[in-house]
């Protein structure tokens, strides 16, 4: 593996690309930088830890809301759409600074299952953007006046299955393929004004590739965790070559992990920014194990809020939870971020 540009140069050439693009400037290192800036995501990221929101489809069950069909929390898009936009507040009154939309079990493919056709599949995919934009003016109403930000999430092929595949990837199709199936959501995400897009849960390097490409030259961050295990991607690749396919892709902010038990975290930090110099972004689970044909979870939670100190003094940026994780932990997380 040829030689990676150092960490730090690699930051500051992300940054000015995404603050000149939009009209900001770079601080230096004694820039403090105000409770109510707009400060692009990628350069947040130099100023300190971005908190995560937790798991969708737990604090929308929560609510009493029943999520037992194939399209998970996407269907509330249509049906109860301020349901998804108070899920997003409850995370950002807990301390969270992103929200990640409710769109990654939303496709085109899936909708066209229950009869939703291209153009209002189209709508409810700029839709779960918008929502989560209502939500950050509603945090404001609330009294939160730090940074809030919005990342679309795009989940994988997978996740359209509802199978459970998404943790195990290869799905016998080729990179041209899942490209195709990716571009057209990714596009309608991207043009509804997010802060970046989630590549999320992402089990395959094969995936994680055709992803790339379809966020070449849009104009939006990026970042791309993986679902793993241990050293390992879902499919059985190993991490190293895995997160080397965003090291030289100017449009990924962000490298890292998530949806995987709270123990495989450490090691992935260490590789994914060993290997691309990116900040490293991390969401595990709560520990428990998703049973696909049971559609529920099984065993424990070994989550554990404390740990993140040692996530953020290894490289991690962006810290948060995913399936599980819900705003008390997510408190817990950004006032052990505040006070370390």
């Amino acid at each position: 593996m040829r030689d990676r540009i150092p960490a730090v140069h690699m930051l500051v050439d992300l940054f000015m690309k995404w603050t000149q693009s939009a009209g900001g400037h770079r601080p230096d290192s004694t820039t403090v930088v105000p409770m109510t800036s707009t400060l692009p995501l990628a350069e947040a990221l130099a100023t300190g830890t971005v908190v995560l929101d937790g798991g969708m489809s737990n604090q929308l069950e929560s609510a009493g809301h029943d999520l037992s069909d194939e399209l998970w929390s996407a269907r509330l898009l249509a049906e109860r759409p301020e349901a998804i936009t108070e899920a997003h507040l409850a995370y950002f009154l807990a301390g969270a600074d992103v929200a990640i939309t409710s769109s990654y079990q939303a496709t085109f493919e899936g909708f066209a299952k229950r009869g939703i056709g291209r153009e209002k599949a189209t709508e409810l995919l700029g839709r779960s953007v918008g929502l989560a934009q209502d939500a950050t003016r509603l945090a404001r109403t609330k009294g939160v006046t730090r940074p809030l930000y919005v990342a679309a999430s795009v989940g994988p092929y997978g996740a359209m299955l509802a199978d459970g595949s998404e943790y195990r990837g290869r799905y016998g199709l080729s990179v041209a393929e899942l490209e195709a199936f990716h571009r057209p959501r990714v596009e309608v995400l991207a043009a509804a004004g997010p802060d970046a897009l989630a590549l999320e849960t992402v089990p395959d390097a094969d995936e994680a590739e055709a992803l790339l490409r379809a966020v070449r030259g849009l104009g939006v961050p990026a970042w791309l965790s993986y679902s793993v295990a241990g050293d390992r991607t879902r499919a059985g690749q190993p991490l190293e070559e895995a997160f080397a396919l965003a090291a030289d892709v100017d449009e990924v902010v962000a490298v890292g992990v998530n949806c995987c038990v709270p123990e495989d975290v450490d090691g992935a930090i260490e590789i994914a920014a060993r290997v691309t110099g990116k900040p490293v972004v991390v969401y595990p689970n709560s520990g428990e194990t998703w049973d696909a044909e049971a559609r529920a979870w099984a065993g424990r939670s070994s989550f554990a809020p404390e740990e993140v100190r040692g996530w953020r003094a290894s490289g991690a940026r962006l810290i948060g939870g995913c399936c599980r994780v819900g705003p008390g932990a997510i408190s817990s997380i950004a006032g052990t971020l505040a006070a370390a």
